[in-house]
């Protein structure tokens, strides 16, 4: 409402133009009690109009205000608490020792914190966003342009920005699915590692050779995660298709046994080691494949001690594990059935030149006689 307009509504009337003076000079004239009286009546009677209105804005404002800081508190607090009852349900379920072992505590609780945090924000904008446009609705702002505007500016700044946004969607929905977490192994296809730090954006991998990768969440289009569940550890034992079979099998056994009592391989070891039986068969050879369920993680591990362990019951029993390098040593090792026997000469041949070149030439007898 523009000034001149509300010194009309409050009743203020032009002050009177000067009147000359006797001397001819001119003087503002003296507003009387009875055009003072006037001005405060009409003001008092503008103000008793609009009161009304006012206090009908303020108390909408007010409402509006109160109302969304208490549904913004109450929806932060009923997030809080289902984060919460996910983390306690989470380390509850399952109290055997597998179930132990498969919950990460610090795992599960960084992935709510993220969890919440993301919802507590989104919550809030939503909240105090529509709460600030219902204020502005009340002082009689028209919304559409400025609803408009800031559409044509979400667009633009979707299209610029489409990389950054396709990555943090994609943060969000890996940390929401825990597709992998701080400690997990994982093949991101781009890259492969330990996983340092999750962000909503950027992904830090520990390589193998101690470097650190930096991967885009929007980049990942498939994610094998080895440290969620159990792994699998299998070795294969090449052995002289010769050789008896329940033996090798007895040997095995006693390996796995042994091995499955003793720490800290029984903590490892999430199941019996086991003798799957001949994985192939070839004319000088045979493959025993043995396999057993790890933690995740821990399935080299397990592949090198076997292997270790295995040789050495081997080595006791007098049991040759062949194939590879074993294999080409064994031919060496034969005897080469061309070796007695003596290689062509070419004096066996009369009519050979050599023959010719070594034979004697024969005295001239028939001359000597005549003489």
């Amino acid at each position: 409402m523009s000034l001149p307009v509300v010194l009309l509504a409050a009743g203020a009337s032009p002050s009177p133009s000067p009147t000359p003076s006797p001397s001819g000079s001119t003087e503002p004239a003296v507003r009387s009690l009875q055009d003072a009286q006037e001005s405060a009546t009409n003001a008092a009677s503008w103000v008793e109009q609009n009161w009304s209105t006012w206090l009908a804005m303020a108390l909408q404002i007010v409402l509006v205000v109160v109302v969304a800081v208490a549904l913004r508190a109450v929806v932060r607090r009923a997030i809080t608490q289902l984060i919460d009852r996910m983390t306690r349900t989470g380390q509850s379920a399952d109290g055997s020792t597998l179930g132990g072992l498969l919950v990460n505590a610090e795992r599960r609780r960084q992935r709510a914190a993220a969890i919440g945090s993301v919802l507590r924000s989104v919550a809030s904008f939503l909240i105090l966003g529509t709460a600030a446009l219902m204020v502005l609705s009340t002082f009689r702002i028209n919304l559409a342009p400025l609803l408009a505007s800031a559409g044509v500016a979400g667009v633009a700044i979707g299209f610029g920005a489409r990389n950054l946004v396709t990555d943090f969607l994609s943060g969000v929905f890996m940390i929401l699915e825990d597709q992998y977490g701080v400690g997990d192994t994982i093949d991101a296809g781009v890259a492969s590692g330990e996983v340092i730090e999750v962000g909503l954006r950027v992904t830090k991998l520990r390589g193998a050779g101690g470097e650190i990768w930096y991967i885009r969440n929007g980049e990942v289009k498939r994610i094998g995660n080895l440290s969620q569940g159990w792994a699998t550890a299998g070795v294969d034992v090449t052995v002289k298709a010769s050789e008896d079979l329940d033996r090798v099998k007895s040997i095995l056994d006693e390996v796995a046994e042994k091995m499955s009592k003793e720490e800290p391989w029984n903590e490892l070891l999430w199941g019996q080691v086991e003798v799957l039986g001949l994985d192939s068969v070839l004319i000088d050879s045979m493959v025993v494949r043995v396999s057993a369920r790890t933690m995740p993680g821990k399935s080299v591990t397990v592949e090198r001690e076997l292997r270790w362990r295995i040789k050495r019951a081997f080595d006791a029993a007098s049991i040759r594990i062949v194939g590879g390098a074993t294999a080409v040593e064994d031919l060496e090792e034969a005897p080469d059935p061309t070796a007695a026997v003596a290689a062509p000469s070419a004096y066996a041949n009369a009519d050979s030149p050599q023959v010719a070149a070594t034979t004697p030439i024969a005295s001239p007898r028939s001359g000597s006689a005549g003489k």
